[in-house]
This record gives structure tokens, sequence and C-alpha cells, in this order.
């Protein structure tokens, strides 16, 4: 069960629910979905597609059974300088295999967060059409790498999402 306990939401809802909701959508994946935090008609939309694919009244709320239909929503981390460990490896794996002529690569690959990595995201950041801030948070991790269905997300890898 990959996202246990959750509340029922539709329409109308904002906060980190639909942030979840919006994560685990566009993990289906749906890459055109905004994780904004607004329930609006687009996810609304989303919500619906899955309901239909998996059999559920589409009505475009999440409860219990569309939580259950849905992958785990749970947030990447969050990675800014001072950032360490295998999912910053991961990072700046990624980073470094798709920057020549795209963006600058974070070497070395050392799973420490540092200026190099930081310049990399800004520089990522500017390619993906995300303000550029230098911190992997959910707008980074969503922005698609332009391959069959890969995010950034994706390609570091869903089992550092935090439950």
């Amino acid at each position: 069960m990959p996202n246990p306990g959750q509340p029922t939401v539709g329409p109308g809802a904002t906060g980190t629910v639909v942030r979840r909701v919006q994560r685990a959508l566009r993990r289906t994946p749906d890459l055109g979905l905004v994780v904004d935090g607004i329930f609006g008609p687009e996810t609304e939309a989303a919500v619906v597609d899955v309901q239909k694919g998996a059999g559920l009244a589409p009505d475009g709320i999440v409860g219990p059974l569309t939580w259950d239909a849905l992958p785990e929503g749970g947030p990447m981390p969050a990675l800014q300088l001072g950032s360490g460990g295998p999912v910053v490896s991961s990072l700046q794996r990624v980073l470094t295999n798709g920057a020549p002529g795209q963006w600058t690569a974070p070497s070395p690959i050392d799973g420490a967060f540092g200026p190099l990595t930081r310049d990399s995201v800004e520089s990522f950041h500017v390619w993906g059409g995300v303000a550029a801030d230098g911190i992997v948070g959910d707008q980074t991790w969503s922005v698609s790498l332009h391959a069959a269905s890969a995010t950034l997300e994706t390609q570091v890898g869903l089992e550092f999402v935090i439950g």
C-alpha cells in the first residue's frame, strides 16, 4: 500500500496532500501535470484517467480506492548545498550522463552536494525551464528529460522517495 492513511481529496482542495496526489499522478506517468498543491481541472482530469484505467468510478475524487490505484506519492528529498549520500551520487551520475551540450556536469561524482553540483543543478534548471535556485525540490524532480516517460526523479531513482 503506497499511500496509507491519506484523506479523501477532490477539486478545490489545496496543500500537502494534493501535492502527494500530483506526485503520484506524475509517476503514472503524466509528465505534463504540475505539482503545485492545487487540485484544479488538470489534476481532476488526471485522477479521472487513473480511475478509468483502474476500473473505478471516474468521479475525480481521490478516496481510498483511488489512493490504492496510485503509485507512491511521497516526495523525493530536497537537495541543496551540504546534502550528501547515495541520492546525491545518483543525481550527479544522471546530471553527468546527460550534460554534454545540455547543461554543465557536476564532477566529481562523490555524493557531496557542493558548489560544482549546485552550478550543474542551476544549469539543469535553465535547461528544464524551472526557477534556477540551485535546490533540487519538487519542480526540479519533475523536469522531463525528453526520454520515454523519464523525469529527473525516475532516473535518479524512486527508491529515494520519502514515505
